[in-house]
């Protein structure tokens, strides 16, 4: 029997963690793509995250409070702003708080070779997945011999902000790989289906972590200032004073 490479490059890329890299990531590109979503041992494909964007030059973090119940001073501080309820206020709220995001294992057809990858998508996208899992005219559509392929259409539309995600099923059923007549190939690639949380783990802060990142953010530290006090370690925080500040503007207007 000839070597299985793709079940040596999956133990490669395992070796070397990049199983969990963001070359694990795979995102459509304009037009119209096939992929194969894979069933997890769970029973759900489709794992919930919450997101905070757009504080400061930080990447995206997972929130505390959304994700594990956690205190989160970015939490607390989003709610005032809503309370507040001024325009500027709410704009800022909006902007800061956390966002809900989707991620599923997948295959993408034309590219097998670089086994699977996570796809992730918003509640729009979650909502046409669901719909077609219910549906009864399909079974279930990530088994690995009898599931179906998805067809995802991305791009924007004339005169749309953002761009769009439709997605469709094939009418008929297929493998997950052909010439896969033992299962083989499909059982290696159910066994190299990332841990999410290990997919996401540097993307994970602790409420102290999120506390100094918005005081910095809050405090300009980015300028030079250095008198940059921990949320939640005095009296009154530099989030508090800021806050006020706001509201105080706010008031007078």
């Amino acid at each position: 029997m000839a070597i299985n490479l793709e079940k040596m490059r999956n133990k490669l890329n395992k070796l070397e963690g990049k199983g969990a890299g963001q070359s694990s990531f795979w995102k459509p590109q304009d037009g119209e793509q096939t992929i194969r979503i894979l069933p997890c041992a769970d029973g759900d494909p489709f794992k919930e995250f919450w997101f905070h964007y757009n504080l400061g030059d930080n990447r995206g973090f997972l929130s505390p409070k959304r994700n594990y119940g956690e205190d989160d001073p970015l939490d607390k501080f989003v709610r005032k702003l809503f309370n507040e309820g001024t325009d500027e206020s709410v704009k800022m709220a909006k902007n800061l708080m956390a966002r809900q995001r989707f991620f599923s294992p997948v295959i993408v057809r034309g590219e097998e070779e670089r086994g699977v990858r996570l796809w992730g998508y918003g509640k729009m996208a979650y909502r046409e997945l669901l719909n077609l899992v219910l549906n009864p005219d399909y079974d279930d559509i990530t088994d690995p011999a009898t599931g179906t392929d998805l067809v995802i259409r991305y791009g924007k539309p004339a005169g749309a902000a953002f761009p769009q995600t439709h997605i469709s099923a094939r009418r008929r059923s297929s493998p997950v790989f052909e010439n896969d007549n033992d299962g083989s190939r499909a059982a290696d690639a159910l066994d190299s289906i990332p841990d999410f949380e290990e997919v996401f783990v540097e993307s994970r802060k602790t409420p102290e972590e999120v506390g100094r990142m918005l005081d910095e953010w809050l405090s300009g530290e980015s300028d030079g200032r250095q008198d940059v006090e921990k949320y939640g370690s005095g009296t009154k925080s530099k989030v508090d004073e800021k806050l006020n500040q706001l509201l105080n503007a706010s008031a007078t207007v």
